[in-house]
Protein backbone atom coordinates (compact mmCIF):
# COMPACT_ATOMS: atom_id res chain seq x y z
CA UNK A 1 0.00 0.00 0.00
CA UNK A 2 2.84 2.35 0.89
CA UNK A 3 4.56 1.65 -2.43
CA UNK A 4 1.32 2.45 -4.30
CA UNK A 5 1.05 5.79 -2.48
CA UNK A 6 4.65 6.58 -3.40
CA UNK A 7 3.98 5.78 -7.07
CA UNK A 8 0.82 7.88 -7.02
CA UNK A 9 2.64 10.80 -5.40
CA UNK A 10 5.38 10.59 -8.06
CA UNK A 11 2.78 10.44 -10.85
CA UNK A 12 0.86 13.42 -9.43
CA UNK A 13 4.06 15.45 -9.17
CA UNK A 14 4.93 14.54 -12.78
CA UNK A 15 1.41 15.45 -13.98
CA UNK A 16 1.35 18.82 -12.25
CA UNK A 17 4.82 19.59 -13.59
CA UNK A 18 3.67 19.28 -17.19
CA UNK A 19 2.54 22.20 -19.30
CA UNK A 20 -1.06 21.97 -20.63
CA UNK A 21 0.34 21.18 -24.08
CA UNK A 22 2.47 18.35 -22.71
CA UNK A 23 -0.54 16.98 -20.81
CA UNK A 24 -2.55 16.83 -24.04
CA UNK A 25 0.43 15.24 -25.81
CA UNK A 26 0.72 12.43 -23.27
CA UNK A 27 -3.07 12.13 -22.96
CA UNK A 28 -3.70 11.42 -26.64
CA UNK A 29 -0.54 9.30 -26.82
CA UNK A 30 -1.97 7.20 -23.96
CA UNK A 31 -5.24 6.77 -25.87
CA UNK A 32 -3.37 5.55 -28.96
CA UNK A 33 -1.10 3.22 -26.97
CA UNK A 34 -4.06 1.71 -25.11
CA UNK A 35 -5.99 1.32 -28.37
CA UNK A 36 -2.99 -0.33 -30.05
CA UNK A 37 -2.54 -2.84 -27.19
CA UNK A 38 -6.25 -3.70 -27.08
CA UNK A 39 -6.58 -4.08 -30.86
CA UNK A 40 -3.54 -6.39 -30.79
CA UNK A 41 -5.52 -8.94 -28.75
CA UNK A 42 -6.22 -11.89 -31.12
CA UNK A 43 -9.77 -12.27 -29.72
CA UNK A 44 -10.75 -8.99 -31.47
CA UNK A 45 -9.43 -10.05 -34.86
CA UNK A 46 -10.83 -12.26 -37.61
CA UNK A 47 -7.30 -13.15 -38.68
CA UNK A 48 -3.78 -12.20 -37.49
CA UNK A 49 -2.99 -8.51 -38.11
CA UNK A 50 0.52 -7.07 -38.22
CA UNK A 51 1.50 -4.80 -35.32
CA UNK A 52 2.04 -1.77 -37.56
CA UNK A 53 -1.52 -2.10 -38.91
CA UNK A 54 -2.95 -2.23 -35.38
CA UNK A 55 -0.90 0.85 -34.47
CA UNK A 56 -2.08 2.63 -37.61
CA UNK A 57 -5.73 1.78 -36.89
CA UNK A 58 -5.47 3.01 -33.29
CA UNK A 59 -3.81 6.27 -34.37
CA UNK A 60 -6.39 6.74 -37.12
CA UNK A 61 -9.27 6.17 -34.69
CA UNK A 62 -8.05 8.43 -31.88
CA UNK A 63 -7.16 11.15 -34.38
CA UNK A 64 -10.61 10.72 -36.02
CA UNK A 65 -8.99 10.29 -39.43
CA UNK A 66 -10.42 7.11 -40.95
CA UNK A 67 -7.45 6.01 -43.05
CA UNK A 68 -6.92 2.26 -42.89
CA UNK A 69 -4.21 -0.16 -43.98
CA UNK A 70 -6.44 -3.23 -43.53
CA UNK A 71 -10.17 -3.67 -44.34
CA UNK A 72 -12.13 -2.92 -41.16
CA UNK A 73 -14.89 -5.56 -41.17
CA UNK A 74 -12.69 -8.28 -42.67
CA UNK A 75 -9.97 -7.70 -40.06
CA UNK A 76 -11.79 -6.91 -36.80
CA UNK A 77 -14.85 -8.65 -35.36
CA UNK A 78 -17.73 -6.87 -33.62
CA UNK A 79 -15.75 -6.31 -30.42
CA UNK A 80 -12.79 -4.95 -32.36
CA UNK A 81 -15.12 -2.60 -34.22
CA UNK A 82 -16.61 -1.51 -30.88
CA UNK A 83 -13.13 -0.67 -29.54
CA UNK A 84 -12.46 1.41 -32.67
CA UNK A 85 -15.79 3.21 -32.20
CA UNK A 86 -14.92 4.05 -28.58
CA UNK A 87 -11.51 5.34 -29.67
CA UNK A 88 -12.86 7.76 -32.28
CA UNK A 89 -15.65 8.85 -29.93
CA UNK A 90 -13.02 9.75 -27.32
CA UNK A 91 -10.84 11.37 -29.96
CA UNK A 92 -13.74 13.36 -31.36
CA UNK A 93 -15.13 14.71 -28.13
CA UNK A 94 -11.67 15.63 -26.83
CA UNK A 95 -9.31 14.76 -24.03
CA UNK A 96 -10.86 15.15 -20.52
CA UNK A 97 -14.10 16.62 -21.94
CA UNK A 98 -16.43 13.84 -20.81
CA UNK A 99 -14.65 13.52 -17.45
CA UNK A 100 -15.04 17.23 -16.82
CA UNK A 101 -18.72 17.07 -17.79
CA UNK A 102 -19.30 14.42 -15.09
CA UNK A 103 -17.43 16.55 -12.56
CA UNK A 104 -19.58 19.57 -13.40
CA UNK A 105 -22.75 17.48 -13.24
CA UNK A 106 -21.96 16.09 -9.77
CA UNK A 107 -19.90 18.66 -7.86
CA UNK A 108 -20.32 21.75 -10.07
CA UNK A 109 -16.62 22.44 -9.43
CA UNK A 110 -13.78 22.35 -11.94
CA UNK A 111 -10.19 22.23 -10.79
CA UNK A 112 -7.70 24.80 -12.02
CA UNK A 113 -5.79 21.94 -13.70
CA UNK A 114 -8.87 20.89 -15.68
CA UNK A 115 -9.50 24.48 -16.77
CA UNK A 116 -5.93 24.92 -18.04
CA UNK A 117 -6.01 21.71 -20.07
CA UNK A 118 -9.40 22.36 -21.63
CA UNK A 119 -8.63 25.99 -22.45
CA UNK A 120 -5.50 24.76 -24.24
CA UNK A 121 -7.31 22.04 -26.19
CA UNK A 122 -10.27 24.26 -27.08
CA UNK A 123 -9.13 27.71 -28.13
CA UNK A 124 -12.06 29.84 -27.02
CA UNK A 125 -12.90 33.51 -27.54
CA UNK A 126 -13.09 35.48 -24.30
CA UNK A 127 -16.88 35.81 -24.64
CA UNK A 128 -17.41 32.09 -23.83
CA UNK A 129 -17.07 30.47 -20.39
CA UNK A 130 -15.39 27.08 -20.26
CA UNK A 131 -18.19 25.73 -18.02
CA UNK A 132 -20.93 26.58 -20.55
CA UNK A 133 -18.75 25.32 -23.36
CA UNK A 134 -18.12 21.84 -21.89
CA UNK A 135 -21.81 21.28 -21.16
CA UNK A 136 -22.75 22.27 -24.69
CA UNK A 137 -20.08 19.97 -26.17
CA UNK A 138 -21.35 16.82 -24.45
CA UNK A 139 -25.06 17.54 -24.76
CA UNK A 140 -24.84 18.60 -28.40
CA UNK A 141 -22.77 15.51 -29.21
CA UNK A 142 -25.32 13.18 -27.60
CA UNK A 143 -28.28 14.88 -29.30
CA UNK A 144 -26.75 14.96 -32.80
CA UNK A 145 -25.46 11.39 -32.66
CA UNK A 146 -28.87 10.13 -31.50
CA UNK A 147 -30.61 11.95 -34.35
CA UNK A 148 -28.02 10.49 -36.73
CA UNK A 149 -28.69 6.94 -35.50
CA UNK A 150 -32.43 7.31 -36.20
CA UNK A 151 -31.93 8.75 -39.70
CA UNK A 152 -29.24 6.25 -40.66
CA UNK A 153 -31.41 3.39 -39.39
CA UNK A 154 -34.26 4.45 -41.68
CA UNK A 155 -31.83 4.77 -44.60
CA UNK A 156 -30.12 1.40 -44.05
CA UNK A 157 -33.42 -0.42 -43.58
CA UNK A 158 -34.40 1.07 -46.94
CA UNK A 159 -31.23 -0.52 -48.35
CA UNK A 160 -32.57 -3.90 -47.15
CA UNK A 161 -30.22 -4.31 -44.17
CA UNK A 162 -31.36 -6.74 -41.47
CA UNK A 163 -32.58 -5.09 -38.25
CA UNK A 164 -29.39 -5.72 -36.25
CA UNK A 165 -27.04 -4.84 -39.12
CA UNK A 166 -29.00 -1.64 -39.70
CA UNK A 167 -28.87 -0.77 -35.99
CA UNK A 168 -25.11 -1.39 -35.62
CA UNK A 169 -24.31 0.38 -38.90
CA UNK A 170 -26.46 3.33 -37.80
CA UNK A 171 -24.69 3.69 -34.45
CA UNK A 172 -21.24 3.23 -35.96
CA UNK A 173 -21.71 5.63 -38.89
CA UNK A 174 -23.56 8.27 -36.85
CA UNK A 175 -20.72 8.59 -34.34
CA UNK A 176 -18.14 8.33 -37.13
CA UNK A 177 -19.83 11.11 -39.12
CA UNK A 178 -20.31 13.53 -36.22
CA UNK A 179 -16.75 13.01 -34.97
CA UNK A 180 -15.61 13.41 -38.61
CA UNK A 181 -13.82 10.07 -38.18
CA UNK A 182 -14.58 8.69 -41.64
CA UNK A 183 -14.63 5.03 -40.54
CA UNK A 184 -17.09 2.91 -42.50
CA UNK A 185 -18.17 -0.71 -42.15
CA UNK A 186 -18.38 -0.89 -45.94
CA UNK A 187 -14.92 -1.51 -47.50
CA UNK A 188 -15.93 0.78 -50.41
CA UNK A 189 -17.03 3.62 -48.15
CA UNK A 190 -20.26 5.26 -49.27
CA UNK A 191 -19.71 4.73 -52.99
CA UNK A 192 -22.77 2.45 -53.09
CA UNK A 193 -24.93 5.32 -51.83
CA UNK A 194 -23.98 8.02 -54.33
CA UNK A 195 -27.65 8.62 -55.21
CA UNK A 196 -29.09 7.94 -51.73
CA UNK A 197 -30.31 11.37 -50.64
CA UNK A 198 -31.04 10.41 -47.02
CA UNK A 199 -27.58 8.92 -46.37
CA UNK A 200 -25.86 11.86 -48.12
CA UNK A 201 -27.95 14.43 -46.21
CA UNK A 202 -27.60 12.73 -42.81
CA UNK A 203 -23.83 12.39 -43.18
CA UNK A 204 -23.50 16.01 -44.29
CA UNK A 205 -25.59 17.38 -41.40
CA UNK A 206 -23.63 15.40 -38.81
CA UNK A 207 -20.22 16.23 -40.31
CA UNK A 208 -20.97 19.94 -40.69
CA UNK A 209 -22.41 20.11 -37.16
CA UNK A 210 -19.29 18.51 -35.70
CA UNK A 211 -16.74 20.33 -37.82
CA UNK A 212 -18.25 23.81 -37.53
CA UNK A 213 -17.01 23.60 -33.99
CA UNK A 214 -18.38 23.70 -30.50
CA UNK A 215 -17.53 27.43 -30.38
CA UNK A 216 -20.18 28.10 -33.00
CA UNK A 217 -22.67 25.72 -31.37
CA UNK A 218 -22.23 27.27 -27.91
CA UNK A 219 -22.36 30.78 -29.33
CA UNK A 220 -25.57 30.08 -31.27
CA UNK A 221 -27.15 28.35 -28.26
CA UNK A 222 -26.44 31.36 -26.03
CA UNK A 223 -27.76 33.68 -28.75
CA UNK A 224 -31.09 31.84 -29.05
CA UNK A 225 -31.31 31.54 -25.27
CA UNK A 226 -30.66 35.25 -24.79
CA UNK A 227 -31.02 37.54 -27.80
CA UNK A 228 -28.86 40.13 -26.05
CA UNK A 229 -25.90 37.79 -26.45
CA UNK A 230 -23.65 38.98 -29.27
CA UNK A 231 -22.28 36.40 -31.70
CA UNK A 232 -18.50 36.39 -31.48
CA UNK A 233 -16.24 37.57 -34.27
CA UNK A 234 -14.85 34.02 -34.39
CA UNK A 235 -18.28 32.53 -35.10
CA UNK A 236 -18.90 34.96 -37.95
CA UNK A 237 -15.50 34.23 -39.53
CA UNK A 238 -16.04 30.46 -39.31
CA UNK A 239 -19.55 30.60 -40.75
CA UNK A 240 -18.81 32.91 -43.69
CA UNK A 241 -15.47 31.22 -44.50
CA UNK A 242 -16.94 27.74 -44.41
CA UNK A 243 -19.87 28.71 -46.62
CA UNK A 244 -17.60 30.41 -49.17
CA UNK A 245 -15.06 27.59 -49.49
CA UNK A 246 -17.71 24.86 -49.55
CA UNK A 247 -19.59 26.68 -52.33
CA UNK A 248 -16.45 27.23 -54.40
CA UNK A 249 -15.38 23.61 -53.99
CA UNK A 250 -18.80 22.33 -55.05
CA UNK A 251 -18.90 24.58 -58.12
CA UNK A 252 -15.40 23.57 -59.25
CA UNK A 253 -16.07 19.85 -58.85
CA UNK A 254 -19.47 20.11 -60.55
CA UNK A 255 -18.20 21.89 -63.66
CA UNK A 256 -14.60 20.70 -64.04
CA UNK A 257 -14.23 17.10 -62.78
CA UNK A 258 -14.45 14.72 -65.81
CA UNK A 259 -15.51 11.66 -63.78
CA UNK A 260 -18.64 13.45 -62.56
CA UNK A 261 -19.79 14.64 -66.00
CA UNK A 262 -21.39 11.28 -66.80
CA UNK A 263 -23.78 11.62 -63.84
CA UNK A 264 -27.22 13.22 -64.06
CA UNK A 265 -27.51 16.84 -62.97
CA UNK A 266 -28.97 16.01 -59.53
CA UNK A 267 -26.50 13.19 -58.79
CA UNK A 268 -23.56 15.25 -60.05
CA UNK A 269 -24.51 18.17 -57.79
CA UNK A 270 -24.93 15.86 -54.81
CA UNK A 271 -21.58 14.16 -55.53
CA UNK A 272 -19.76 17.48 -56.00
CA UNK A 273 -21.20 18.86 -52.76
CA UNK A 274 -20.54 15.67 -50.78
CA UNK A 275 -16.86 15.35 -51.78
CA UNK A 276 -16.23 19.07 -51.06
CA UNK A 277 -18.05 18.79 -47.76
CA UNK A 278 -16.14 15.63 -46.87
CA UNK A 279 -12.76 17.27 -47.54
CA UNK A 280 -13.59 20.50 -45.75
CA UNK A 281 -15.21 18.99 -42.66
CA UNK A 282 -12.47 16.31 -42.76
CA UNK A 283 -15.16 13.64 -42.28
CA UNK A 284 -13.44 11.46 -44.88
CA UNK A 285 -16.44 9.68 -46.40
CA UNK A 286 -16.57 9.46 -50.19
CA UNK A 287 -19.27 8.51 -52.69
CA UNK A 288 -16.90 8.48 -55.70
CA UNK A 289 -13.43 7.08 -56.30
CA UNK A 290 -10.79 9.78 -55.66
CA UNK A 291 -8.08 7.83 -57.50
CA UNK A 292 -9.96 8.56 -60.73
CA UNK A 293 -10.02 12.34 -60.15
CA UNK A 294 -7.97 14.67 -62.33
CA UNK A 295 -4.77 16.16 -60.82
CA UNK A 296 -6.38 19.64 -60.76
CA UNK A 297 -9.35 18.46 -58.68
CA UNK A 298 -7.06 16.44 -56.42
CA UNK A 299 -5.15 19.67 -55.75
CA UNK A 300 -8.37 21.53 -54.96
CA UNK A 301 -9.38 18.73 -52.60
CA UNK A 302 -5.96 18.87 -50.94
CA UNK A 303 -6.46 22.61 -50.36
CA UNK A 304 -9.87 22.02 -48.75
CA UNK A 305 -8.33 19.33 -46.50
CA UNK A 306 -5.44 21.68 -45.74
CA UNK A 307 -7.80 24.42 -44.53
CA UNK A 308 -10.34 22.26 -42.69
CA UNK A 309 -13.14 23.90 -40.77
CA UNK A 310 -13.30 25.31 -37.26
CA UNK A 311 -11.09 25.40 -34.17
CA UNK A 312 -12.53 23.55 -31.17
CA UNK A 313 -14.50 21.29 -33.49
CA UNK A 314 -13.91 17.75 -34.73
CA UNK A 315 -12.24 18.78 -38.00
CA UNK A 316 -8.51 18.98 -38.73
CA UNK A 317 -6.52 21.33 -40.98
CA UNK A 318 -5.07 24.74 -40.24
CA UNK A 319 -8.67 26.02 -39.65
CA UNK A 320 -10.63 28.79 -41.34
CA UNK A 321 -9.65 31.28 -38.65
CA UNK A 322 -5.94 30.71 -39.33
CA UNK A 323 -6.45 31.16 -43.08
CA UNK A 324 -8.42 34.36 -42.42
CA UNK A 325 -5.64 35.73 -40.22
CA UNK A 326 -2.98 34.90 -42.84
CA UNK A 327 -5.03 36.62 -45.57
CA UNK A 328 -5.52 39.62 -43.29
CA UNK A 329 -1.75 39.86 -42.70
CA UNK A 330 -1.10 39.65 -46.44
CA UNK A 331 -3.69 42.31 -47.22
CA UNK A 332 -2.43 44.70 -44.54
CA UNK A 333 1.17 44.18 -45.67
CA UNK A 334 0.35 44.89 -49.32
CA UNK A 335 -1.59 48.00 -48.30
CA UNK A 336 1.25 49.22 -46.09
CA UNK A 337 -0.83 49.19 -42.90
CA UNK A 338 0.76 48.77 -39.49
CA UNK A 339 -2.34 47.16 -37.96
CA UNK A 340 -3.95 43.96 -39.23
CA UNK A 341 -7.70 44.07 -39.70
CA UNK A 342 -10.33 41.68 -41.02
CA UNK A 343 -14.00 42.50 -41.58
CA UNK A 344 -13.32 45.93 -40.03
CA UNK A 345 -11.99 44.37 -36.82
CA UNK A 346 -8.42 44.62 -35.55
CA UNK A 347 -6.88 41.23 -34.80
CA UNK A 348 -4.70 41.01 -31.64
CA UNK A 349 -0.99 40.50 -32.26
CA UNK A 350 -0.79 37.33 -30.16
CA UNK A 351 -3.46 35.72 -32.35
CA UNK A 352 -1.53 36.73 -35.47
CA UNK A 353 1.66 35.17 -34.11
CA UNK A 354 -0.22 31.93 -33.42
CA UNK A 355 -1.76 31.95 -36.92
CA UNK A 356 1.60 32.48 -38.64
CA UNK A 357 3.28 29.81 -36.51
CA UNK A 358 0.49 27.34 -37.27
CA UNK A 359 0.54 28.11 -40.99
CA UNK A 360 4.31 27.72 -41.34
CA UNK A 361 4.68 24.64 -39.12
CA UNK A 362 1.69 22.86 -40.71
CA UNK A 363 3.00 23.54 -44.21
CA UNK A 364 6.48 22.36 -43.21
CA UNK A 365 5.06 19.10 -41.83
CA UNK A 366 3.08 18.58 -45.04
CA UNK A 367 6.19 19.06 -47.19
CA UNK A 368 8.50 16.95 -45.00
CA UNK A 369 5.89 14.20 -44.64
CA UNK A 370 5.42 14.01 -48.40
CA UNK A 371 9.18 13.95 -48.93
CA UNK A 372 9.74 11.12 -46.43
CA UNK A 373 6.92 8.95 -47.76
CA UNK A 374 8.12 9.56 -51.35
CA UNK A 375 11.60 8.25 -50.53
CA UNK A 376 10.52 4.66 -49.93
CA UNK A 377 7.21 4.41 -51.81
CA UNK A 378 6.89 4.48 -55.59
CA UNK A 379 3.49 6.05 -56.27
CA UNK A 380 2.37 9.09 -58.24
CA UNK A 381 3.46 12.25 -56.43
CA UNK A 382 -0.06 13.71 -56.31
CA UNK A 383 -1.33 10.50 -54.69
CA UNK A 384 1.34 10.63 -51.98
CA UNK A 385 0.70 14.32 -51.35
CA UNK A 386 -3.02 13.55 -51.12
CA UNK A 387 -2.52 10.77 -48.52
CA UNK A 388 -0.15 12.91 -46.44
CA UNK A 389 -2.55 15.89 -46.52
CA UNK A 390 -5.38 13.53 -45.57
CA UNK A 391 -3.41 12.13 -42.62
CA UNK A 392 -2.17 15.47 -41.29
CA UNK A 393 -5.61 17.02 -41.75
CA UNK A 394 -7.21 13.97 -40.04
CA UNK A 395 -9.50 13.62 -43.07
CA UNK A 396 -9.43 9.97 -44.13
CA UNK A 397 -10.00 10.44 -47.85
CA UNK A 398 -7.70 8.21 -49.90
CA UNK A 399 -6.64 7.49 -53.44
CA UNK A 400 -6.23 3.86 -52.41
CA UNK A 401 -2.47 3.68 -51.80
CA UNK A 402 -2.41 3.73 -47.98
CA UNK A 403 -2.77 -0.04 -47.60
CA UNK A 404 0.16 -0.55 -50.01
CA UNK A 405 2.62 1.72 -48.22
CA UNK A 406 5.66 0.14 -46.59
CA UNK A 407 6.00 0.12 -42.81
CA UNK A 408 7.97 3.36 -42.72
CA UNK A 409 5.24 5.10 -44.73
CA UNK A 410 2.55 3.77 -42.37
CA UNK A 411 4.48 4.94 -39.30
CA UNK A 412 5.00 8.41 -40.82
CA UNK A 413 1.28 8.73 -41.55
CA UNK A 414 0.47 7.50 -38.02
CA UNK A 415 2.69 10.23 -36.57
CA UNK A 416 1.10 12.86 -38.82
CA UNK A 417 -2.40 11.77 -37.77
CA UNK A 418 -1.38 12.09 -34.12
CA UNK A 419 0.07 15.58 -34.71
CA UNK A 420 -3.01 16.59 -36.70
CA UNK A 421 -5.37 15.60 -33.90
CA UNK A 422 -3.24 17.18 -31.22
CA UNK A 423 -2.85 20.34 -33.29
CA UNK A 424 0.47 21.39 -34.81
CA UNK A 425 0.87 24.33 -32.43
CA UNK A 426 0.10 22.21 -29.36
CA UNK A 427 2.53 19.58 -30.63
CA UNK A 428 5.25 22.18 -31.12
CA UNK A 429 4.70 23.75 -27.71
CA UNK A 430 4.67 20.33 -26.03
CA UNK A 431 8.14 19.61 -27.45
CA UNK A 432 9.87 22.97 -27.44
CA UNK A 433 8.07 25.34 -25.08
CA UNK A 434 10.36 27.31 -22.78
CA UNK A 435 9.49 29.93 -20.22
CA UNK A 436 10.21 33.39 -21.52
CA UNK A 437 13.44 34.83 -20.22
CA UNK A 438 14.40 38.44 -19.76
CA UNK A 439 15.11 39.85 -23.24
CA UNK A 440 16.28 43.26 -22.05
CA UNK A 441 19.90 42.62 -23.02
CA UNK A 442 19.06 41.80 -26.66
CA UNK A 443 19.59 44.51 -29.27
CA UNK A 444 17.14 45.10 -32.10
CA UNK A 445 18.43 44.58 -35.67
CA UNK A 446 16.79 45.43 -38.94
CA UNK A 447 15.99 42.64 -41.42
CA UNK A 448 15.46 43.35 -45.12
CA UNK A 449 12.28 41.69 -46.44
Amino acid sequence: MGRFKAYYKTYKKFKLGLTPQQTLFYGFLTYITAGFLILSIPFLQHSPIDWVDNLFTAASAVSTTGLLTVPLTASYNFFGQLVILILFQLGGIGYLTFTTFIILSTTRKMTHWHQKILQTEFTLPKTLRIRDFIKSVVLFTMIMETIGVVLFFVAFRGEEFTFWNALWSSIFHSISAFCTAGFSLDPNGFTAYLDNGLINTTTSILAISGSMGFIVVTDLYLFFKNRKHQLSFTTKIIFYGFLLLLTLGTILLYFTEPTLLSLSGKDRLMAAFFQSMSAMTTVGFNTVDFSAFSPAILLITIFLMYVGASPSGTAGGIKITTLSAILAIMKSGLQGKKTVTFMRKRIPKERLHIAVSTFIFYTLLLVVGTLLVSYSNDFNFEFILFEVASALGTVGLSTGITANLDNSGKIILSLLMFIGRLGVLTFGLALWYKKQKNMGSLTEEDLAI
